[in-house]
């Protein structure tokens, strides 16, 4: 006699319950989706549909639309299809669309019509994390990470990919030419249809990488993506390149809440000043805490934040080439505000010279006098240069050692953002299944890390307060 449990017959009668409410249980995240949905006055946040019609068919409520993406975005269930599966065959979703499966089609279209309802929707769960007082330590993390477009490499043209094909395209017209002569010059004739057609085919790609060498070559980002026009070839992680867009996000240190995000086609660079500001707006808070790695690092925009009452806090990176010349790295001159001068490693006085732009920045330049630099003995150690060794300094730079200044006072600064803001990416991508993004350009792109955004603040609010406890303050809380 087998001692396994034993499954039921399938052929014996059994009495479901008669209440679809009852296969869901009270600590069902489900349960979350229903409430803060049904709480939204959607017509106020921007959705179409609301008020329905008069005349023609009956649409579907954008509620219940709204429901079945934020279940699928939380259940890893992005794809309009399997959402069109699931509806039909998943008891909680049963219970949450109240039965009703729409097609494939419809789904797809709610999400592509409704991209400022949606993005509205994620900005109000935002302002109900803040009027439950989640931010109150004012110290966010930024950072960006790369989203692989739905784009193929193949399909991006930059001017140097562009030259490679047409190269190629050129040696095979060239390779069929020499064929061609070769049969010409032999006695028996021979069909050379085939030839001549790839010759056509050839000679016409040839024309059409010419005109797109043109196009790209015009272009501002000097590439282009034909699939996908927004997105852009960069840089990822292990120094590869891929058909990117970039998402920032600005992440709660305190409980890793997503307070900010926005979809970019650039690097971090820059970015700073914009990501901190939509994290000021977000916690209601004036002056708060920005961290960023070394990515970020930009004198302006750092002044620029700063400008705006953040407290950035910036890893500062070395772009200096004199290490690999083998001579003094900048750091090793020390400037002294009272005095304007810099100490140079001999203990020599470097002082102001003049004063230039570059790149509409204003710069110092220091150096010691000619006598003193050439009757050094660390002067090979110091300069290549037949004049003196010169130091640049901009005219902000007070600004940026002030910065520096209380990084270094804090040096764990560093190891919370990284672990802030890197778990929120990682989370995202395990939901997307370390895949591309479903949807095309900015718009639709924002709107699916909308839905991604706001599913990801959901699960961590319910795992902060539990279903019942954030049912209840969802209740409780006006919108």
């Amino acid at each position: 006699m087998s001692h396994h449990i034993k499954g039921r017959s399938r052929s014996q009668a059994t009495l479901f319950p008669e209440v679809l409410d009852d296969f869901v249980s009270a600590n069902n995240p489900v349960r979350v989706i229903d409430v803060f949905v049904d709480e939204l006055d959607l017509n106020e946040l921007g959705f179409l549909g609301v008020v329905p019609k008069d005349t023609g068919r009956p649409n579907y409520h954008p509620a219940m639309l709204l429901k079945l993406y934020l279940y699928g975005y939380l259940n890893h269930i992005q794809s309009t299809r399997r959402l069109e599966r699931e509806a039909n065959r998943n008891i909680e979703l049963m219970w949450l669309t109240e039965r009703l499966a729409p097609d494939f089609k419809t789904i797809a279209d709610f999400r592509k019509n409704n991209s400022k309802g949606i993005k509205q929707s994620c900005r109000t769960f935002i302002g109900l994390c803040r009027r439950l007082n989640m931010f109150s330590d004012a110290v966010v993390a930024i950072d960006g990470s790369k989203f692989k477009a739905s784009n193929n490499k193949s399909n991006n043209y930059t001017p140097k990919n562009v030259q490679t094909q047409i190269t190629r395209v050129e040696k095979h017209i060239s390779r069929y030419l020499a064929e061609l002569d070769k049969r010409d010059n032999k006695e028996k004739e021979t069909d050379n249809t085939p030839i001549e057609e790839k010759l056509t085919w050839l000679k016409a790609r040839l024309l059409e990488l010419r005109t797109l060498k043109t196009k790209v070559e015009a272009h501002p980002d000097k590439q282009i993506s034909t699939v996908d026009p927004d997105s852009r070839l960069m840089k990822t992680s292990g120094n590869q390149t891929k058909v990117c867009f970039n998402l920032q996000s600005a992440v709660d240190c305190k409980h890793h809440l997503i307070v900010a995000h926005e979809v970019t086609n650039t690097s971090d660079r820059s970015q700073l000043c914009r990501m901190g500001k939509q994290a000021q707006a977000a916690v209601g808070i004036d002056e708060i805490t920005v961290l960023a790695d070394k990515g970020y690092f930009s004198g302006q925009d750092i002044v620029d934040a700063q400008d705006a009452g953040l407290i950035p806090l910036v890893a500062r990176t070395d772009t200096s080439a004199s290490d690999k010349k083998g001579i003094f790295n900048h750091s090793l001159f020390k400037y002294d505000a009272k005095k304007d001068v810099y100490i140079c490693p001999a203990n020599q006085d470097m002082r102001f010279r003049t004063r230039f732009t570059d790149k509409k920045l204003i710069y110092k330049t220091y150096a010691c006098s000619v006598p003193v630099c050439r009757a050094c003995s660390m002067r090979d150690s110091c300069t290549k240069s037949a004049q003196t060794r010169r130091i640049r300094r901009w005219e902000r730079e007070d600004r940026i050692e002030r910065m520096v200044s209380i990084l270094e006072a804090k040096p764990d600064s560093m190891l919370i953002r990284k672990q802030t803001v890197e778990h929120p990416f990682g989370t995202i991508k395990f939901w997307m299944g370390a895949t591309h993004l479903l949807t095309r350009g900015f718009k639709g792109v924002g709107t699916e890390m909308d839905l991604h955004v706001l599913a990801y603040n959901m699960k961590r609010m319910i795992s902060i307060f539990g279903v019942s406890g954030l049912i209840k303050e969802l209740m409780t809380k006006p919108f």
